[in-house]
């Protein structure tokens, strides 16, 4: 099949992906020459049965890791990386109603489901690129400047995204669906800058910041899985589809690679980020404790010795009986005055202050 560019005919002959349907010179959309086989469940169809699977692992494995962010409270930009998993969630969520063909590509709100997923598509790569930005201290991380920032920039970017989608399949002004490369554009040019953007910061900011390489390997792995996935899914597809008698094709390739891209993605901020176990209020158990051996004799020692009853008189709570001023609860400085006004043979008082 031959590629062009601003063209979905040879991208759309090779793999099935959810709009091609509504692409095309024709009304039928763009067919693939080879796609994955159907299966039947209670009289209805489910294509990419094998895709599904991986949608679902994607979307159990997307909750824990928002759950582990969520959990690193002191984490340098947490809140925006969290968002970034948020939108890759309910892409996910969009990519299994509109291959598996829950929603029949005939229905009237088939488009506006496909135009929804480019759109968050487009909105999850610029978000992430924006994290990209967080570790140079552009703006302060978790401020609301840095968080309505990434809130409405990604709205933003969906609402265009959704709007060049929805015009060139209704064929709305200059938009068409014969030739649509504006979609083409945002989707094959603008997306992968923003990833190639964030890879690029990232590399920027472990070689120059951390004093150890490895997240480095993180990052590599995500942009590796992502390259194969889409190489896979574009240009290998009907190979694969013809040579396993079409059990999977290269959606269910670039749908897994994508997800594993995404993991290492998480992997490597995990790496880069430290949690301040002073502030970590997340019940692990590896919580370190430092203990200082006190010796008995010290009186000084502000943790020396065992606490004492400081239940005085009529329920009243005062100082440590053992301490230095005797029992009588006062503050330190009313103690240190009283111990300068007393002659030394009253250091030894008595544990209850006088009726």
């Amino acid at each position: 099949m031959q590629y062009k560019f601003g063209y979905y005919d040879g991208i759309c002959g090779t793999v099935q992906m959810a709009a091609c349907p509504l692409l095309g010179a024709n009304q039928v959309g763009i067919e693939p020459s080879c796609y994955a086989r159907n299966i039947e469940v209670r009289s209805a169809l489910i294509f990419q049965a094998a895709s599904l699977i991986i949608d679902i692992i994607a979307l159990f494995m997307t909750v824990i890791m928002i759950f582990h962010i969520r959990s690193k409270y002191t984490a340098v930009g947490r809140k925006e990386m969290v968002l970034f998993f948020y939108l890759y969630f309910l892409m996910t969520v969009l990519d299994f109603i509109t291959i598996s063909g829950i929603i029949p590509i005939s229905s009237v709100v088939y488009p506006y489901f496909v135009a929804g997923y480019l759109g968050l598509t487009s909105a999850m790569c610029w978000c992430l690129m924006l994290n990209g930005f967080i570790g140079f201290q552009w703006a302060e991380d978790g401020t609301a400047a840095s968080l309505w920032t990434f809130r409405l920039s990604s709205l933003l970017i969906f609402g265009v995204m959704y709007f060049v989608s929805i015009a060139t399949f209704k064929d709305i002004a200059a938009f068409s669906k014969a030739h649509p490369i504006g979609l083409f554009i945002v989707y094959f040019i603008f997306n992968p800058f923003c990833l190639f953007v964030y890879v690029v910061l990232q590399i920027i900011l472990v070689v120059n910041t951390l004093d150890e390489y490895w997240p480095l390997g993180n990052i590599c792995f995500a942009l590796v899985f992502f390259i194969i996935g889409q190489v896979i899914q574009i240009f290998l597809s009907n190979q694969i589809c013809e040579g396993i008698k079409h059990y999977v094709d290269g959606v269910f390739f670039g749908t897994m690679c994508t997800l594993l891209s995404v993991m290492m993605v998480y992997k490597y901020w995990d790496s880069i980020t430290k949690e301040d176990l002073e502030f970590s209020v997340g019940g692990k158990g590896n919580v370190w404790e430092v203990r200082e051996l006190l010796h008995e004799d010290d009186e000084f020692a502000p943790y020396a010795g065992q606490a004492a009853n400081t239940i005085g008189h009529a329920g009243v709570s005062f100082a440590n009986t053992g301490s230095l001023y005797g029992g009588q609860g006062y503050p330190q400085q009313q103690q240190q005055q009283q111990y300068q006004q007393q002659p030394q043979p009253q250091y030894q008082q008595q544990a209850y202050p006088p009726y």
